[in-house]
C-alpha cells in the first residue's frame, strides 16, 4: 500500500469522524462497533484470529503451528503461507457479509502474528509465536505480516503484532505480573520483533499485553505506546487492547479506581480498540473531565482510516472483493499445507533407519495417545479443516497394501487408565505386544493445547498450570509407555507432537531409538506430511528455532524476565538440541567461506556428500569482542537451498548491517567496530551441535573500524 493511498484513507478517515457526533465517535472504538447507518458506516467486529489459519470461523485451511512455521527457517514459505491465510480471510468476510453476517470473527483485522520471544520453555504459549530468537523472529514476522496484507491499492487484511511487549508469561499471573527487564534487554531482545514488523512490514495494528512492563500496564503505557511505537517508530495503524486488559488496571495492576479511570488512562496512551467492555465507559470519563474529545476523536480516526484502507468502507472495489469462497481450503492450499508441515520437521536422531523402505517391513506398529489425535494436529487458535491426516492415517494411507500396520493407543495423553474403573497403565500390554509383534515401532507422543496452551481454569488442566508447563517432561504414563516399548528390544522411531522444548533424553540415549522426528504441531494434514518423510519421499529439513534444555532445573526462574542464561545466545550450561539444529537425509556441511570486501555477504561453499537429495538451512552467526555482545554468537543470516545428491554448491547470503551492532546497558543500540568472529555452517558454531551433525562451523574473522 502506497504511502499517499494511506494518507488518503487518513483523510476519509478525518471527514467521517468530523461527521460524527462524539458518542458516536465514543461506539467505534469497541471491538463490536456498532452502526452508524446514516453515515454509511456498518457494524464492524475487530476481533479475528489467524495464527496458522483463518480460525474460529469455520471451515479454513489449518496450517502447522506458527512454532512449527518458524522451524522452516524460510520466510519466503511463510508469507506465501500468510497470504493463502489472507485470501481464505477475504474469501470468507467477502461471504459472510454479503449474507449481513458482521459479527465475531468475520472481519478482516486479524490479530496474528504472535511475535514474543520464546523465552521459557514453559510457557504455555510459546508455540504461538516463531521461537527464541530476535532476529529469527523478526525475519519471520515481517513475512507473515506482508503475507496477510498484501501488496495492492487496498489492505488484503490487516496483521496485528502482538503481545506489545516484554510478554512471555507465566500465564496464572499475566493479569498483575510486572515482567521487569533491563533496557538491554528490553531493545536487544523483547523490542526488535515488533521493530522490525512497524518499520519495515508497515503492520496495521499493533495489541498491547495483559502485564506491566517496568511499571505500567502494556495497553496504557507512555514508554511503549507513545515514546517508542509513535514516537521512535513513527507508527500509523491502530493499537489494540488485549481481551479485557483494560479491566486488569483497576482490578488487578491497582493502578486505577474504576473503570472510566481505566478508560481514560488507556485511550490517552493511544490505545485505540479496547477488546472487552471498558470503553463503554468512554463519555462517562469524558463527562468525568478525565478524557477530551479529541482523544475519542484521534482514535476514531485511526479505526475508520484501517476500514478505508480495507476498502470496506465509502466505497467498494478493492479487488479483494472478487476472491471466491471456492478458495477456502481449496486443493492448492491443502498441497502447501503439506509442503509447510514437511519442512517444518525436525529430525532430531537417525542411525540411518529413515528413510523407511516399505518393502523392508512386513509389520509396522504404530502406537502413541497422539498417533491418532487430531487435536495434536492443531495447536491453538485454530480453524475447521475440511479434511484431517493423523499420524496413523497418513503412515497406513502411504503404506497401502505394502506393508501390514498395527495400531495401539498405549496410554492416554496424560492419565495412566483408559477409565476411571480400570487400573493403572492398563492400554500398556496392548501396545507392548503390538510392538513384539512387528519389525518396527512408530511410537507418537507429546503434548496438545489441553496440557500447553493459553490461560485455563485452575482444576481444568491437567497439571494446574493454568497453561503453562511445571517442567520438560512428557506426561508421566507417556514416559512409562517409552520404557515399555523400548524394552521390547525392537527397533523404535519416535514421533513427537508438541510446541516446546520436551526432556527427550531417555529417547536419545536408547540404542534401539533409531530416530526422533519432532513434528510440532503439524497441521491438518499433518499425518501425510509425517509418512512422506518416514518413507523418503521427503528429507526433513527444519531446523530448531528453539533452544532444548536437559531440563527446566537448569533455567532461571519462570518469572525473572533478565535474559541471563536463557535462550541460547546467554544460556552457559549443556543442553540437548541446540537452536538451529536439525538433520536431513543428506550430509550437508560447510567447507569454506568468504566475505564481500564490504562485509555485506558471505559467499559459502556447501556439500552434500550423500546420495539423498535435501534442503538445507545455511546459518551464519557472528559474535563481537564488545563487553556488550551476548555471551555467545547470535544468529546474523540464514538462507535455505536446496542440494542434488554428491553437489557442491555456492550460496551467497547477506550480511545485515544490524548483525554487527550491540546494544549497551543503557538501552543504545550502537556498532563498536573492532574484531567480530563469523561462523557458517548448518547450525550453531557450538559443541553440541558439531557433536551431533559431526561437523564444524568455518570461522571467519572481520575487523571494522572503531
Amino acid at each position: 500500500m502506497t504511502e499517499a493511498k494511506i494518507r488518503e484513507c487518513t483523510e476519509k478517515a478525518e471527514a467521517l469522524v468530523a461527521r460524527m457526533t462524539l458518542a458516536e465517535a465514543a461506539t467505534q472504538l469497541a471491538f463490536d462497533s456498532l452502526e452508524l447507518p446514516h453515515l454509511g458506516v456498518p457494524a464492524y467486529n475487530w476481533w479475528n484470529e489467524a495464527l496458522h489459519g483463518v480460525a474460529r470461523a469455520g471451515t479454513a485451511t489449518s496450517f502447522p503451528q506458527a512454532i512449527a512455521l518458524a522451524a522452516t527457517f524460510d520466510p519466503e514459505l511463510v508469507e506465501t503461507v500468510a497470504d493463502a491465510i489472507s485470501t481464505e480471510g477475504r474469501a470468507k468476510y467477502n461471504a459472510a457479509s454479503s449474507h449481513g453476517d458482521r459479527g465475531i470473527f468475520k472481519g478482516l483485522t486479524f490479530w496474528s502474528p504472535n511475535i514474543n520471544i520464546f523465552r521459557d520453555p514453559r510457557w504455555g504459549r510459546g508455540h504461538e509465536t516463531y521461537g527464541e530468537d530476535p532476529y529469527l523472529t523478526s525475519r519471520l514476522g515481517v513475512a507473515f505480516v506482508n503475507g496477510l496484507q498484501g501488496d495492492g491499492e487496498y489492505l488484503k487484511t490487516a496483521a496485528c503484532a502482538k503481545h506489545f511487549a516484554v510478554h512471555s508469561g507465566p500465564e496464572k499471573l499475566r493479569h498483575e505480573f510486572d515482567a521487569v527487564c533491563s533496557l538491554k534487554d528490553l531493545r536487544e531482545t523483547y523490542l526488535p520483533a515488533f521493530e522490525a514488523c512497524v518499520t519495515e512490514a508497515n503492520v496495521e495494528a499493533v495489541m498491547g499485553a495483559y502485564n506491566r512492563t517496568l511499571g505500567e500496564p502494556c495497553c496504557a503505557s507512555g514508554l511503549l505506546l507513545v515514546d517508542i511505537l509513535r514516537g521512535e517508530w513513527g507508527f500509523n495503524g491502530h493499537v489494540v487492547s488485549d481481551c479485557w486488559a483494560l479491566v486488569d488496571f483497576h482490578e488487578h495492576h491497582k493502578v486505577t479506581k474504576t473503570a472510566e479511570e481505566s478508560a481514560a488512562l488507556a485511550l490517552k496512551a493511544g490505545c485505540d480498540v479496547n477488546c472487552g467492555s471498558v470503553y463503554s465507559s468512554l463519555m462517562d470519563a469524558y463527562d468525568a473531565g478525565l478524557i477530551a474529545e479529541e482523544d475519542v476523536r484521534r482514535s476514531a480516526v485511526r479505526l475508520m482510516a484501517t476500514r478505508f484502507r480495507l476498502g470496506i468502507l465509502g466505497e467498494s472495489g478493492s479487488g479483494w472483493d472478487a476472491v471466491p469462497f471456492d478458495a477456502v481450503d481449496c486443493p492448492e492450499h491443502q498441497a502447501l499445507n503439506v509442503r509447510a508441515a514437511e519442512e517444518s520437521c525436525v529430525l532430531l536422531k537417525n542411525d540411518g533407519t529413515l528413510p523407511l523402505y516399505p518393502g523392508d517391513y512386513g509389520h509396522i506398529a504404530v502406537i502413541g495417545p497422539n498417533a491418532d489425535s487430531r487435536s495434536a494436529l492443531r495447536g491453538n487458535y485454530y480453524g475447521t479443516a475440511a479434511r484431517y491426516v493423523t499420524v496413523a492415517e497418513g503412515i497406513a494411507g502411504y503404506a497401502g497394501d505394502k506393508v501390514r500396520i498395527h495400531y495401539a493407543e498405549g496410554s492416554k495423553l496424560t492419565s495412566p487408565s483408559s477409565d476411571f474403573i480400570a487400573r493403572r497403565n492398563d492400554l500398556f500390554a496392548e501396545a507392548v505386544a503390538t510392538a513384539e509383534h512387528c519389525d518396527l515401532t512408530v511410537l507418537v507422543l507429546g503434548l496438545d493445547e489441553t496440557i500447553e496452551g493459553e490461560e485455563m481454569m485452575s482444576g481444568s488442566f491437567s497439571n494446574g498450570f493454568e497453561g503453562d508447563k511445571a517442567d520438560l517432561n512428557l506426561p508421566e504414563c507417556q514416559r512409562g509407555l517409552l520404557r515399555a516399548i523400548i524394552d521390547t528390544g525392537k527397533p523404535v522411531v519416535l514421533i513427537l507432537e508438541a510446541g516446546s522444548a520436551i526432556d527427550l533424553r531417555e529417547a536419545q540415549a536408547a540404542d534401539n531409538v533409531v530416530a526422533i522426528l519432532n513434528a510440532w504441531y503439524p497441521g491438518a494434514l499433518g499425518g501425510e506430511a509425517v509418512a512422506n518423510l518416514l518413507f523418503g519421499e521427503a528429507s526433513p529439513c527444519g531446523k530448531l528455532p528453539v533452544t532444548f534444555y536437559n531440563s527446566a532445573d537448569d533455567l532461571p526462574e519462570f518469572t525473572d524476565y533478565s535474559m541471563a542464561n536463557r535462550t541460547y545466545r546467554y544460556f552457559g550450561g549443556e543442553v540437548l538440541y541446540p537452536f538451529g539444529y536439525g538433520l536431513t537425509y543428506g550430509d550437508l556441511s560447510v567447507d569454506s567461506a568468504q566475505l564481500t570486501a564490504d562485509n555485506r555477504k558471505i559467499i559459502v561453499t556447501a556439500v552434500n556428500d550423500s546420495d539423498y537429495a535435501t534442503k538445507d538451512v545455511i546459518q551464519v552467526y557472528i559474535k563481537s569482542e564488545s563487553p556488550f555482545a551476548p555471551k555467545n554468537p547470535k544468529l546474523a543470516a540464514f538462507a535455505k537451498a536446496e542440494f542434488a545428491p554428491n553437489s557442491r554448491q555456492l550460496i551467497e547470503i547477506g550480511i545485515p548491517e544490524d548483525a554487527f551492532s550491540v546494544v549497551n546497558d543503557g538501552g543504545e543500540k550502537l556498532i563498536p567496530g573492532g574484531k567480530y568472529a563469523l561462523y557458517a555452517g548448518t547450525g550453531q558454531p557450538d559443541r553440541r551441535t558439531a557433536e551431533l551433525t559431526g561437523h564444524d562451523c568455518v570461522k571467519l574473522e572481520v575487523t571494522l573500524p572503531e
